[in-house]
């Protein structure tokens, strides 16, 4: 129950926020359309960094199982969705996870939980495609890990620069991918297939 309470508290501090910067960019948070939006707006926002309240690897260890098959496992085209931290602007995309077993596997949709667990946090495209591989590393002491992240980034296209169709692609890796190009070229062009 406290853990409710601490969270409703949270997102009413957060809408007093709201409500004023929406006051300092000239609106009337009087106005009909306006009445509920910093509510809104902070029950969004906590929702969407819940990251923050979650631990990717105590999430992972509830689904780690003995195996002695693969010689790679390939999860692709994870969603995610993530505020940049530089502007609090969204950034998207899809991360593909590859992972060579060393007497243990994951369930698969642990793995999504992982992306899930970095992406709702402010973040860095590159720190997120870092952290997720570092994560599978750990709870699965795997052979090696690879984590191929493909993002849009509102930042790029709603303000600044302002280039519609760029996207940006990051690539962490560790243990047997790091030392072989073979593993590697593998992991690609099984992305390749559908």
């Amino acid at each position: 129950m406290n853990h409710v309470k601490d969270s409703n508290e949270t997102v009413e501090k957060i809408a007093a926020h709201f409500e004023e910067i929406i006051k300092l960019l000239g609106e009337d948070t009087s106005r009909e359309g306006l009445l509920k939006t910093p509510i809104r707006a902070a029950k969004a926002l906590y929702k969407s960094t819940k990251g923050y309240r979650a631990d990717a690897i105590e999430i992972a260890q509830q689904a780690i199982f003995e195996h002695a098959g693969s010689k790679m496992i390939i999860v692709k085209d994870i969603e995610f969705y993530s505020f940049c931290e530089h502007h609090i602007l969204p950034f998207f995309g899809r991360i593909s996870i590859g992972y060579i077993p060393n007497g243990k596997m994951i369930g698969l949709s642990k793995l999504a939980r992982i992306v899930n667990v970095y992406a709702q946090r402010l973040q860095v495209q590159e720190r997120l495609t870092a952290e997720v591989c570092q994560s599978v590393a750990k709870v699965l002491n795997a052979k090696g890990v690879i984590v191929v992240c493909n993002a849009q980034h509102l930042c790029m296209k709603m303000r600044g620069v302002e280039k519609q169709d760029s996207s940006t692609t990051t690539i962490d890796y560790i243990g047997d991918f790091e030392s072989s190009i073979d593993l590697r070229n593998e992991f690609f062009e099984s992305l390749k297939y559908s």
